[in-house]
């Protein structure tokens, strides 16, 4: 594996992202986690200086932990960005595996698709560019995992998609579900935050789900399709 040779003043700067545990608590946790390969650290540093939004490090170590918990060959990510979360998917998938990246901004496929190439998987994946709900839509197979992390007004609409195209046993995981703490705010009228707060009601509510929220970066729900 490739060690990270970035300059100290190019590593991403997290403390730009808002996180719903206490700062020392997050300090403590990402100075635990061990370097990643020299992909994985430039697209940190880029997505920092350009205040592009990925699930970073440690997000992203659960998400692959539980692709590997399940055996998983098949995930559907909806909105990519510049793919950094596709890459801790596609290396838990292996060589036989595919991922479905999905983003609506082309410079943002076009850069996914450089990284790919150079962490040497982009056999193990299909990318989309366009609306990710459409794509979904448009899925005949059931995946053993589908990640959410589109537009949260858009939250409510991808929970109605989801059960069908999700194996029994399968993970359905949403990011952000804690919304930098303003889920606790009453009577919020912000369209983001009523949206997730209704999704997350929903989902607990599901009879198609057993749902957990994890109070880890910005709030990940975890659900097994029953």
């Amino acid at each position: 594996m490739v060690q990270n040779k970035l300059k100290q003043e190019d590593k991403p700067d997290w403390r730009h992202y808002t996180f719903v545990t206490a700062g020392p608590v997050d300090d403590y946790l990402y100075s635990m986690l061990p370097r990643r390969d020299e992909v994985l650290a430039e697209m940190e540093a880029y997505a920092s200086q350009h205040k592009i939004p990925i699930v970073g490090p440690a997000v992203a170590r659960v998400l692959q932990q539980l692709a590997l918990m399940i055996n998983a060959k098949t995930v559907f990510e909806l909105g990519s960005a510049i793919g950094y979360s596709t890459v801790w998917w596609a290396q838990a998938v292996g060589e036989k595996g595919r991922v479905i990246y999905t983003d609506g901004d082309p410079k943002n496929t076009d850069r996914a698709r450089r990284y790919f190439d150079r962490a040497g998987i982009s056999n193990r994946i299909t990318l989309h560019t366009g609306d990710a709900l459409e794509v979904l839509s448009e899925q005949k197979q059931q995946f053993d995992i589908i990640f959410n992390d589109v537009d949260k007004e858009d939250y409510p609409r991808v929970l109605r998609l989801v059960s069908p195209r999700l194996r029994r046993g399968g993970l359905f995981i949403t990011d952000n579900v804690l919304w930098s703490g303003r889920v606790a705010e009453k009577n919020s009228k912000e369209p983001q935050t009523k949206a997730i707060l209704d999704f997350n009601r929903q989902l607990y509510n599901s009879e198609d789900f057993y749902t957990t929220i994890l109070p880890i970066r910005d709030g990940l729900a975890v659900a097994l399709k029953k």
